[in-house]
């Protein structure tokens, strides 16, 4: 039986992960506190991985209660503590500091900032699935993999891409649940340049892309719903969660099936 592994959060947006046993549903269908803060440049785009390497640089540990982050910078010693409450002004200076131009520190307790606005619920793989696209890369860890990657939600119990059972044709799409939580699976996430760097460093390994989609097509299931696939720099599932589901919870070990 499928069930949670493990449940991955992202306070602020593009910066490092939280590990948390439980987290509750939003309105929007995401998680509580994942991508509750994003950095924003002077024209209000985000300051991301995908346009911004230096993002990688930066280390980002948070307190039990989400309420403080700590801030440093790879390779420095020194560390930053802010109180997103009281030292939201001192933490968008050193930001901007950091980047080099003003920056803004947005917030959304409603509904996050999601990269997909419409499929914005919690985003799902497989240890095994990590496990399996690990290996093609000689030099990346399951752990690292599991960081370029950046999903919600982790599974076990189950092979490599049993994932890709929770999408179907364009337009249709899967119900499964989580423990009491229903979920509907939409489509194979479409990745950005953000996996080909190294999560720390912001390095970029040689040709990844090439050969994650080369990779992907030999490994695809034979059961997997090919017209999702124009191409197959795709992995994990993106998802949406019914209204109705808003404040219900999911942790660790909760079993997963579909209806």
């Amino acid at each position: 039986m499928a069930y949670i592994a493990g449940i991955l959060i992202y306070p602020i947006k593009s910066l490092d992960g939280v590990g948390v046993n439980r987290a509750r549903i939003l309105a929007s269908g995401a998680l509580e506190r994942d991508r509750e803060f994003a950095i924003l440049d002077a024209q209000g785009r985000f300051v991301n991985g995908k346009r911004n390497a230096k993002v990688h640089l930066l280390r980002s540990f948070w307190d039990e209660t989400g309420k403080t982050v700590t801030l440093q910078i790879e390779g420095k010693q020194e560390k930053r503590v802010f109180d997103l409450a009281e030292n939201r002004t001192e933490l968008e200076a050193w930001f901007s500091d950091y980047f080099g131009f003003s920056v803004q520190l947005a917030r959304n307790s409603l509904t996050g900032f999601p990269d997909d606005t419409i499929a914005s619920g919690p985003t799902i793989i497989s240890t095994a699935t990590l496990e399996e696209v690990a290996s093609w890369f000689p030099g990346i860890t399951v752990a690292e993999m599991r960081q370029r990657l950046r999903a919600n939600i982790e599974i076990s119990g189950v092979p490599p891409f049993w994932e890709d059972r929770l999408f179907a044709d364009d337009g249709e799409m899967v119900q499964f649940k989580i423990g009491e939580v229903l979920f509907e699976g939409i489509n194979p996430c479409q990745r950005c340049i953000v996996p080909t760097r190294n999560s720390q460093t912001g390095e970029s390994y040689p040709n990844f892309q090439k050969l994650f989609s080369q990779k992907r097509e030999e490994t695809l299931p034979s059961w997997v719903n090919l017209s999702r696939f124009n191409h197959f720099y795709r992995l994990s599932v993106n998802t949406k969660l019914p209204s109705y589901e808003v404040g219900k919870l999911v942790q660790i070990g909760d079993e997963i099936y579909r209806l």
